[in-house]
């Protein structure tokens, strides 16, 4: 969500960054906030005009009386009980319009950052650069799915008779390899500086529209039947959530926390042949970052947190490249994002592992994540990024170190989370 002084001072502005990006139906909004706003402020002026005329009458009241003015007094008590009633009509209306501002308000996307390269959707990213020489070895890679297969690391049959579509049962090594990931990143993360968390898998609605568009809660987001909770789709969400309606001491700034959580998703199904295995599903696991820092920092931040991701694929061995993401495939509460893609050695091509993305004030203004300075409160800036999610960091590692006779090479720094093992050895 914008400060509204954007679209009382610089419509024009607000109107350009709807324009780039593409949603032109939502141009009327702005309009509609800027007179809906000017209403607002004209019946708070006229509020507190009648409630400084009654506080002023009242005051008579207590005179007329002690000069036994009875009549005149009674007759300035009935003008007050007709203000009240004025001013109760006035509240009423300046709390109508003012919902009405903040519905058309969380609509209007953010303001991107002048770099945002201007295209309508994820066909117009832009590759920033490769990380890594992307390899095709000279013998064939096949399918995941059918990798996994012959270390008997996968049944799909048994999760689609427990739980159906896009679920899925991880046997042995690859479970093991699958949790190996997660903790190595994990303290990757605690020996870059960030605070470890495990934070809850279930939050409030208001933390749901407090973190993302409306739109994208309905496409992703799990409700329970008859609560008010929703099961999480990204762990950022309830890790920004923590410090919803919080004034943060400037000294504790920045916070930066990384944290695990299993994941749930709508998303899932067959769209083809690379949504067998492990590509789509309702369910994973994921290591996250986020940070809360001061306005000027958020950007500086940005940069550190991509590269991080980068340096943990690197790690494994697997070649990533930095896709920079156009303004009609951005978010409308992000101002600026990046995802970071792994190369498929069997596809010969790069798939998305993770997404990095700085929000401005968008995230702190819809839950008042706030601080203290010279020149007051003001809000703070959000930002989160993927670590690894898997099953996706899952696929890319088994691609990029699978090897001839059908083993999968484990690389170094993975090694002591498998026991020092230093390859899965298929069993058909």
């Amino acid at each position: 969500m914008i400060d509204i002084k954007l679209i009382r001072e610089n419509r024009d502005l607000v109107k350009e960054n709807i324009k780039k990006k593409f949603q032109d139906e939502k141009l009327p909004l702005v309009d509609e906030v800027y007179e809906m706003d000017k209403k607002v402020r004209e019946v708070q002026t006229k509020a507190d005009g009648l409630k400084a005329q009654k506080n002023k009458m009242s005051g008579e009241i207590g005179k007329l009386m002690k000069d036994k003015k009875i009549d005149e007094a009674n007759k300035i008590k009935e003008e007050i009980a007709k203000m009240a009633q004025d001013i109760t009509s006035l509240e009423e209306e300046q709390e109508k319009l003012t919902k009405e501002i903040k519905d058309r308000m969380m609509v209007i996307p953010n303001i991107m950052d002048p770099s945002v390269p201007i295209g309508k959707d994820d066909s117009e990213n832009v590759e920033v650069q490769k990380f890594g020489e992307p390899f095709v070895p000279s013998y064939e890679i096949p399918h995941h799915a059918d990798i996994i297969a012959r270390v008997n690391g996968m049944d799909k049959e048994a999760a689609g008779r427990t739980s159906g579509e896009g679920f899925y049962y991880l046997l042995g090594d690859i479970a093991r390899l699958h949790e190996a990931m997660l903790a190595c990143a994990r303290d990757f993360m605690i020996d870059a500086g960030f605070t470890y968390a495990i934070p809850p898998f279930m939050i409030h609605s208001d933390v749901v529209t407090g973190v993302m568009s409306f739109p994208e809660m309905e496409a992703m987001m799990y409700k329970i039947e008859g609560e008010d909770l929703y099961l999480i789709g990204t762990s950022e969400h309830s890790m920004i959530g923590k410090f919803k309606d919080q004034i943060i001491k400037k000294e504790s700034l920045p916070i930066n926390m990384t944290s695990y959580s299993p994941c749930f998703r709508k998303e899932g199904g067959s769209h083809g042949l690379e949504e067998r295995g492990l590509y789509r599903v309702h369910q994973f696991e994921k290591q996250e970052m986020i940070v809360i820092c001061e306005p000027e920092d958020s950007m500086e931040w940005y940069e550190k947190m991509w590269q991080l991701t980068v340096k943990l694929f690197r790690n494994w061995d697997i070649p990533v490249r930095q896709l920079e993401c156009c303004s009609g495939d951005l978010a409308d509460l992000k101002v600026k994002s990046c995802d970071i893609e792994a190369w498929s050695p069997r596809q010969k091509s790069y798939f998305e592992v993770g997404s990095c993305s700085t929000l401005g004030d968008a995230q702190a203004r819809r839950l008042g994540i706030r601080a203290k300075g010279e020149k007051g409160t003001y809000y703070l800036h959000t930002l989160n990024n993927t670590v690894v999610a898997t099953p996706r960091g899952l696929i890319a590692l088994i691609e990029n170190n699978y090897q001839e006779d059908g083993s999968i090479k484990i690389p170094k720094v993975l090694q002591p989370y498998m026991g020092g093992k230093e390859k899965i050895i298929p069993t058909k």
